[in-house]
């Protein structure tokens, strides 16, 4: 079913099933719609049913999707349970906003789903085209850990001081392709660590794909020098997601995404059997749960450019000339096409304790291929941290403030599609979100603002020449 839109296109209204084999006897002892959204135990899907590549492709990622866009209940587990006075900002014991039993909104308990947030494929359209997998919103933004928010700036800073992290929710196309490089790039760098160990003394380049982190030498006992390694962190594991680049991986990013947003606890994260959060429900997501989840988010459809005409071309070689892909790489190549999924997971060893695996050259990640075995990831990003000034400096007050300065270079792929800009979204247009860049970009920035309007609207057209899928996730919505 679905409705036309103004200007004539067709929005869908998406539903999943998600009913459950929730026992008739349990059920005559529950109110209507207070049981689990998830079903029950019976019905959800298991480790074991997924590993060793047991269960389909298309099966895992229809229950991945149950994952991501099931309304979580608080018979599955959503929300925090009693306060824990001893720690009121984490996950687990946090108050509820007015006392309202159900909801926090400035530091999580902010969403019932994934879906919730990511829910934006084009900002582009009027209205804005919805759909599984997108990005958000400013009112999807999330307000993390905050202790502090001077809404009437009572401090007279000529602003609304604020004192956690607001994260603009991004689209989540393509991400298998990130993964399987930052698996490879760990890897590699890894490989450069223990050549350093093996060879005390000599300086070793931390160079993979083309992409620079800086340099290490060892000393004789096998210390290992990090005062040179720029961009990542000093372990040399590559963390492509969040905008800090904090998280190895997607199972790793959502362990923290289900507990923060929605209180829901993996078994992987708390333990089996353990209500660590005091809401009267154990088990809340499961270890399979969780896998078809990562396998769901990293096997959805890529985004793609649209042909270029004769003024994107010239955008296209201005944005290189001026020095923009010096960190928005338009592209970094895989060397294979197959990414491994794992758990446990050893980030500074990603290949271990592998259960599944997808080639990301079939739909509908459908990766286009570099001849040699592996992928053309059309990312335009170096996955690197850089600083970005004190302009676009956070506020956080868990961290230094270097950290509050450095941001991973944004994947532009989609960028036409994705508005608003920057962590925070506070750019609304492709301009000014050049324009308030700083730090490291501070050169190319001031380039591009010295250039003519028809020189900028060159590189305007060629980035909005990057757009994200039409209908993503299809093979699981229709």
């Amino acid at each position: 079913m679905g409705f036309n839109s103004p200007i004539g296109g067709s929005w869908r209204v998406l539903a999943v099933c998600i009913c459950g084999g929730y026992s008739a006897s349990l059920a005559a002892q529950t109110v209507a719609g207070s049981e689990p959204a998830l079903g029950s135990s019976e019905s959800r899907i298991t480790q074991n049913e997924i590993a060793g590549n047991a269960m389909p492709l298309a099966d895992v990622r229809q229950a991945g999707l149950k994952m991501f866009a099931t309304q979580f209940r608080k018979s599955d587990g959503f929300g925090d349970g009693s306060l824990n006075p001893a720690n009121t900002v984490d996950p687990g014991g946090r108050p509820m906003l007015q006392n309202n039993g159900t909801f926090l909104r400035v530091n999580g308990l902010d969403a019932q789903s994934c879906l919730d947030c990511h829910t934006v494929v084009s900002n582009d359209t009027m209205p804005f085209t919805p759909g599984v997998g997108g990005a958000g919103n400013l009112s999807n933004t999330a307000m993390f850990k905050t202790k502090a928010i001077d809404v009437e700036d009572q401090a007279g800073n000529s602003y609304a001081s604020f004192d956690g992290r607001l994260i603009n929710p991004l689209a989540l196309f393509g991400t298998g392709g990130v993964q399987l490089l930052a698996r490879e790039m760990t890897r590699k760098l890894q490989q450069l660590r223990q050549q350093a160990i093996d060879n005390p003394g000599m300086t070793v380049q931390l160079d993979t794909k083309g992409v620079s982190f800086g340099s290490i030498v060892a000393d004789a006992l096998g210390q290992v020098d990090t005062s040179n390694v720029e961009g990542i962190d000093d372990d040399l594991v590559l963390r492509p997601f969040g905008r800090k680049g904090e998280f190895a991986s997607v199972r790793e990013f959502d362990v923290g995404a289900l507990m923060f947003h929605l209180g829901m606890q993996p078994v992987e994260a708390v333990g089996a059997n353990v209500d660590d959060d005091n809401d009267g429900v154990v088990n809340e997501v499961g270890v399979g749960e969780l896998s078809a989840l990562e396998i769901f988010v990293t096997t959805q459809d890529t985004p793609r450019q649209l042909p270029m005409d004769a003024q994107a071309n010239s955008g296209f070689r201005r944005f290189n000339e001026i020095g923009c892909s010096d960190c928005h790489r338009p592209f970094l190549q895989t060397w294979n096409s197959v990414l491994e999924y794992s758990f446990p997971e050893v980030p500074a060893e990603p290949t271990r304790n592998t259960f599944y695996s997808v080639d990301l050259t079939l739909a509908p990640a459908a990766f286009e291929t570099n001849g040699r075995g592996g992928l053309m990831v059309r990312l335009f990003s170096d996955l690197k941290r850089h600083d970005m000034g004190p302009e676009l400096a956070e506020s956080f007050h868990d961290a230094t403030d270097q950290q509050n300065r450095e941001f991973i270079t944004a994947k532009l792929w989609g960028v036409a599609d994705t508005a608003p800009y920057l962590h925070d979204g506070r750019a609304l247009t492709l301009n000014d979100a050049i324009l308030l860049h700083g730090g490291e970009a501070a050169t190319v920035r001031d380039t591009y603002a010295a250039l003519s309007t028809w020189q900028k609207n060159q590189i305007i057209a060629f980035l909005r020449t990057l757009r994200n899928p039409v209908s993503p996730n299809a093979d699981v919505l229709n």
